[in-house]
């Protein structure tokens, strides 16, 4: 933070409302003559404008002596908080002559500071606040001393301050105690040498909690020995003193240590009696410094446990998930520890909040071992469980979110511990119909995959809950499972039969007088039920009115009854049929080899022609969104017929079909299983930036002769290494990259700000530099915003000297993702000739980059959110970039994106297509999908269209911008 360049700066502690006085601020005799007004309300008017003046930069010297006479004795409890603020802003030094300016100037003496003569009176009204019978009079007059720096002001009012010390309301004490801190650390011992004696004499007989807390705050900071005296005095009542005094007591114990290791045994005591403290605050910041002090088993095993109550005891999303992230930072260095507390931190996903379970199974996945496995999936199988029993509002709202979590947890945990797979996936494999079936499938079809032994448990199990399977994708997963992998006579006879009856037999196609009726019964329902209402005789003979609603019934036979793959593939899902095409083909080419009679093969090689017949037929006849799929449908289908009905095309094609789908999806698993392990060894290195035994040179030390290899020697490196900072040069480029210039260099004001941005915040620092040799007065940066961003903190009124500068701040608040502008004026007027003037300064364009990060989920997940958000922007592809996958890194790049796409490097191809994934600071959700082709006919250029979808137009416009920007501003580079 720069110097205060104004002399008032040194004084004022507060700031006002720029529209504190509306309308314009009066002259300096129109305030003069309302202070002399016996209205209470006139007078804060008018000694609120003297301060927005002087604010400004207005001397305003005729106003001192009005406040003295007619404002600084009255009782009106408001006036008499302007008058502290007004003895903040006010010169209370007399301003130095030009000879003795000149005479400092040329090597004299310093120019002696003199008090104004007003300035007694001012103190007399100080004092007698000080002895006011209103403790509040005295509390607040105490309160406003520790804001006054001079000495001269403060020295007479020294002896009425002590004995406040003494007086009777623990409101005036606890504030004249800080009064006694303030002029000692202000004036050390020219004012109060006897301050740190007197504060521990108070503190022995004090019983106020706050007045205590002070007092120790100020042995605290001037007088630590006799901080840390009173300290083990007091060691068993510390719990008694309150959590302020508590707070204190751990920035004690973490300065001492600090200072000095060998003081850890005298705090060891009271930092383990502090963390059973009924506060929390206490318990959290007592935990974090006894881990910081000690590594030892017992102290690091008693922080984990306040952790944990902490984790289950409190409902504050924040403080829950500030208590996770120290979990997570324990477990790095003492996961044995913490796998003893694994249950106790698994008890913390009884939380309503998704974000909150997400970080527990995080923290508990990389506590899991072989010992305690069992017992945390037992937690999660029971928690799966939980969520398809609770039905209230708040598991409503983390359900389907929270359930595809737990079955991750558990996916890992089988992963990683083969034992417990066979006990969870029968588990997991009820909830198939469910919300989170795509997860469970996935987790089914990996379990197969890697463990053949479960194999015939799982896919008769698979085959006895296909016909509750009621999602389109989840369906054709289970199809493929049960193509790929039953291997036994009985199996794939009874998959084939349990297919086909699902199935039933064609047409698949809506019959017209099915759609007729269809339709009508969804416009009775449309309709809704009928109101009827009429007069009935009652059985004492009186009449009544009775109102009857009549809802159309509907016919057993009208409901649908037909298995759900039948619905499917009749609803036109034409991707379904050719999975069911293909699956039935696999049955039909395998089952010769397993021992299945020829007549029975026979039968399902009829079977599985018939079907496919009719899949092509329903491909063609229904209009559904999958209709452009047509021809893949019809060209798949046929060559699963001729693999059934031409012996040389089954020769060719049976082993393909049979064997190299599961090779494929194997190679698919071990990739993504490398790709995490390699993950999880990137987290477990840790950077060395300094060997122990690194020589360090210091340039004072080293000889005036350089000697052999201290010549090359870089002192700059060596501190870089030693403090670890060895990035200096990037850091430092990255902060030059936020200056902006506003202004020109032959303007009379030059300008330009340095931008800060910090998720919600931008800051910025507006360098203003006088070039002309006038001072300029009320010179103010008027901002202005376009887009979601509010300015929260104006920037106040300068004067600046001639060729002088100064550094002005503005404070804004963004509230979205989305690109936006800071435009404004400098607005001055010229001291000598009174000429107002204004200097138009250039935009200030926000990037969105500052606010995307990269981020992951599911394909799952991305699809849900990909059909459920609404703003859509298709930029076109245009690009001198003739490699797809260097074009996609230079998208993710750009972007500060994830792709969630795997790809093979080596792979040669003429189309890639890619999903990208984002969240912005606010949570916002940034979905985007690259569909990128390698054209023979174009010269080998890519063409294609990049999709942008999120739930706000902002982001999508925003990116897009982006995405347009950096892929055409890549051309010149490329020609170059």
């Amino acid at each position: 933070m720069s110097a205060a360049t104004n002399s008032n700066e040194s004084y004022c502690t507060f700031t006002l409302a720029s529209d504190v006085t509306a309308g314009g601020l009066p002259s300096e005799e129109e305030i003069a003559k309302q202070l002399e007004s016996n209205d209470p309300k006139i007078k804060r008017h008018a000694l609120k404008a003297a301060i927005m003046a002087m604010l400004g930069g207005e001397a305003m010297p005729r106003i001192l002596m009005q406040v003295i006479r007619f404002c600084i004795n009255s009782d009106d409890k408001p006036l008499k908080k302007l008058c502290m603020l007004y003895w903040e802003v006010v010169p209370k030094y007399q301003e130095p002559t030009s000879d003795e300016v000149l005479r400092a100037a040329s090597g004299g003496t310093a120019v002696p500071r003199k008090l104004l003569p007003e300035m007694i009176l001012v103190c007399n009204a100080l004092m007698n606040d000080l002895i006011h019978p209103n403790e509040y009079v005295r509390g607040g007059m105490l309160r406003f001393l520790c804001k006054v720096k001079d000495e001269e002001i403060l020295g007479p009012l020294i002896p009425s301050i002590k004995a406040c010390l003494q007086h009777r309301h623990q409101y005036v004490r606890k504030n004249a105690v800080l009064a006694v801190f303030h002029a000692h650390r202000t004036h050390g011992e020219a004012l109060i040498p006897d301050g740190p004696e007197l504060v521990e004499a108070f503190i022995s007989a004090e019983t106020d909690v706050g007045a205590r807390r002070n007092a120790f705050l100020m042995l605290y900071n001037e007088s630590e020995e006799l901080a840390i005296q009173f300290l083990a005095k007091n060691l068993d009542d510390v719990s008694k003193f309150g959590d302020g005094f508590a707070l204190l007591v751990l920035d004690l114990t973490r300065k001492a240590c600090r200072r000095d290791p060998n003081q850890k045994s005298r705090f060891v005591r009271v930092l383990f009696q502090m963390l059973g403290s009924d506060s929390a605050a206490v318990s959290y910041e007592a935990a974090w410094t006894l881990i910081s002090l000690s590594n030892s088993p017992t102290a690091v095993r008693a922080a984990a446990v306040t952790y944990t109550n902490l984790l289950n005891s409190q409902n504050d999303n924040n403080v829950m998930m500030i208590v996770l992230e120290r979990l997570g930072e324990l477990q790095k260095k003492h996961s044995k520890i913490l796998q003893e507390l694994l249950q106790d931190i698994l008890r913390a996903l009884s939380s309503p909040n998704p974000d909150i379970c997400k970080k527990v199974l995080d923290v508990a996945m990389t506590l899991v071992t072989s010992k305690n496995v069992s017992e945390v999936v037992t937690t999660l199988k029971r928690e799966v469980s939980k969520t398809t029993q609770e039905s209230s509002d708040s598991s409503e709202d983390k359900g389907k979110v929270y359930r595809n979590m737990l079955i991750s947890a558990i996916h890992g945990c089988a992963v990683r511990f083969p034992d417990v797979a066979e006990s969870v996936v029968h588990t997991l494999m009820d909830f198939l119909s469910s919300d989170g079936g795509m997860q469970v499938v996935i987790f089914v079809r990996a379990i197969v995959e890697q463990y053949p032994d479960l194999r015939p448990a799982i896919l008769t199990k698979l085959i006895a809950t296909a016909d509750e399977v009621n999602n389109n994708h989840v369906m054709c997963i289970c199809l493929w499972i049960l193509g790929e992998y039953c291997e036994t006579s009985e199996t794939v006879v009874h998959a084939f039969d349990v297919i086909s009856t699902q199935l039933g037999e064609a047409p698949y196609i809506v019959q017209a007088e099915e759609k007729q009726a269809a339709e009508q019964a969804a416009a009775d329902a449309a309709k809704g039920p009928k109101l009827v209402t009429k007069n009935v005789v009652l059985a004492d003979g009186t009449y009544a009115t009775q109102t009857i609603y009549s809802e159309p019934k509907v016919a057993p036979a009208d409901l649908d009854k037909s298995p759900n793959l039948r619905k499917m593939i009749v609803g036109g899902d034409i991707f379904m049929g050719t999975i069911v095409a293909s699956c039935m083909t696999k049955m039909c080419l395998r089952a010769p080899d397993l021992g299945v009679g020829a007549v029975d093969v026979k039968k399902m090689t009829v079977k599985a022609l018939l079907a496919m017949c009719g899949i092509v037929k329903m491909a063609e006849a229904t209009v559904s969104a999958q209709k452009s799929s047509l021809a893949d449908c019809s060209e798949r289908v046929s060559l699963c017929c001729r693999a059934l009905l031409d012996p040389k095309a089954r020769a060719l094609l049976k082993q393909t079909m049979l064997s190299e789908g599961k090779v494929s999806f194997a190679s698919f698993l071990k990739h993504i299983q490398g790709k995490e392990g390699d993950g999880e060894e990137k987290k477990e290195e840790e950077v060395v930036t300094a060997q122990a035994d690194d020589l360090i040179h210091f340039r004072q030390l080293r000889s005036l002769t350089a000697q052999g290899g201290d010549l090359d020697l870089d002192d700059g490196s060596d501190l870089a290494r030693a403090t670890g900072y060895a990035d200096g040069s990037s850091l430092l480029s990255n902060e030059l990259s936020h200056v902006y210039q506003l202004s020109g260099f032959a303007d009379p004001v030059y300008a330009e700000a340095f931008v800060t941005v910090h998720d919600y915040d931008i800051l910025l620092e507006i360098l203003v530099i006088n070039r002309t040799p006038n001072t300029l007065a009320n010179l103010t940066v008027e901002l202005s915003t376009m887009g979601d961003m509010k300015i929260v903190e104006r920037p106040q009124s300068q004067t600046i000297g001639p060729l002088d500068q100064v550094t002005i701040r503005a404070s804004i608040k963004v509230s979205s993702t989305e690109t936006g502008h800071i435009f404004g004026t400098i607005v001055y007027e010229d001291a000598s000739t009174q000429e107002k003037g204004y200097v138009n300064l250039n935009d200030i364009h926000m990037d969105i980059m500052d606010y995307i990060r990269p981020a992951t989920c599911t394909d799952e997940v991305f699809r849900s959110m990909w059909a459920e958000f609404e703003w859509e922007n298709k930029v076109a592809v245009s690009t001198s970039i003739k490699d797809l996958v260097e074009f996609l890194d230079h998208v993710v790049s750009s972007t500060n994106m994830s792709c969630l796409t795997p790809h093979d490097r080596n792979e040669k191809g003429s189309f890639l297509a890619a999903n990208l994934y984002a969240k912005s600071v606010f949570g916002e959700d940034a979905l985007v999908n690259v569909s990128v082709e390698k054209k023979d006919d174009n010269d080998g250029k890519l063409a294609g269209y990049i999709r942008i979808r999120s739930k706000t137009q902002g982001i999508a416009l925003s990116l897009g911008d982006r995405i347009t920007s950096v892929q055409r501003g890549l051309q010149p580079n490329k020609k170059q």
